[in-house]
């Protein structure tokens, strides 16, 4: 294969990488160029050889990228996703309705979500302790 012919894979693979983003075709981008300046420099090369090269390439070059940009990847908010009770824990708010035989509910932002803790009347400020599904523990501060 002449040089050439691996700057048309190079190409292709930029053009994918554009059309469909996933920061996996840049890196054989990367490698296709790789061959294609070892083929410039060593036309006598098979294509064997050369497809060799190119494959140790876009290993090398993939597994950079991936070490590369692990580390700015940001963190995911799907850790906290359907676990919005999660997020409560630790925050204060105060009873608009009494804790009776130690259950009762609580306004939260815009939702009212059942509480479990001691018999509280309405207005005791309330902390949230722990959660268990849609139920969120609360103790008196």
């Amino acid at each position: 294969m002449v040089f050439w012919h691996w700057l048309v894979v190079a190409a292709a693979f930029a053009v994918i990488e554009v059309a469909v983003p996933a920061m996996v075709c840049i890196w054989l981008a990367a490698a296709a160029l790789g061959a294609a300046a070892i083929a410039w420099f060593a036309p006598g090369l098979g294509w064997e050889h050369q497809a060799l090269i190119f494959a140790a390439l876009a290993i090398v070059s993939v597994a950079i990228g991936r070490m590369a940009f692990a580390r700015t990847r940001p963190q995911s908010s799907a850790a906290r996703l359907n676990r919005r009770a999660e997020t409560y824990i630790g925050r204060t708010f105060t009873l608009e309705r009494p804790i009776v035989d130690g259950r009762g509910r609580l306004k939260v932002d815009d939702t009212v979500w059942l509480v479990e803790g001691p018999d509280l009347p309405a207005g005791t400020r309330v902390q949230v302790t722990g959660v268990a599904n849609t139920l969120l523990r609360v103790a008196q501060l």
